[in-house]
């Protein structure tokens, strides 16, 4: 069975964002210039090439995923091209309830249960599913107890306060560390898996 891996951007004191959205204390915050080091990045492009799936909550479809990599793609001078353009040519999963259709290429809406459709998922044959966000669905999918695998990318940052990575969970997650890593950049890399 494949695995589900997370991988999310997170302050040291596990935010994903301050309260306004902003993201400008990541050390890579999807600008153009790519301020994670060679280790970093490798790391990251590794961990997306273990996988063939995308899962996207509507929202993070919507505010830009695919039109950002898109146009990275596209720009055969950034360093990010050739990352971007396996992240196009990726299966994508949007769940969504209000959604009918994609609008995406290599884009599927999922409309139904949402445990239901990562067990699916996860029996097709194939190399692992990663989700990369937003909040409410990774919360929905660790409710679930659907996430294999944690890839916490966390910033040498404290916001004091914004966004959890994580909503009001109903019950624990016991989870074991896998991996901590630190990279030149500033950023540590904590890997745990579901017990």
């Amino acid at each position: 069975m494949r695995k589900l891996k997370l991988e999310m951007q997170i302050s040291a004191d596990g935010f994903s964002a301050s309260h306004d959205g902003n993201n400008d204390w990541m050390v890579w915050n999807w600008a153009p210039d790519w301020g994670w080091d060679e280790a970093l990045r490798h790391h990251h492009e590794e961990l997306t090439a273990s996988s063939d799936c995308i899962l996207l909550s509507r929202m993070m479809a919507e505010e830009g995923f695919h039109q950002h990599w898109q146009a990275v793609a596209e720009d055969s001078a950034s360093p990010q091209s050739a990352f971007a353009k396996a992240i196009g040519e990726m299966r994508k999963v949007v769940f969504s309830r209000t959604l009918t259709a994609s609008r995406w290429t290599n884009t599927e809406i999922a409309r139904s249960d949402l445990a239901e459709e990562v067990d699916r998922l996860k029996r097709e044959p194939g190399r692992d599913i990663i989700v990369y966000g937003g909040p409410i669905l990774v919360s929905s999918l660790v409710e679930a107890g659907l996430i294999d695998e944690f890839h916490f990318i966390v910033n040498p940052a404290l916001l004091g306060n914004g966004k959890p990575v994580l909503g009001a969970l109903r019950k624990t997650t016991r989870l074991r560390l896998v991996d901590a890593r630190p990279f030149p950049c500033g950023v540590a890399v904590l890997h745990y898996a579901k017990l």
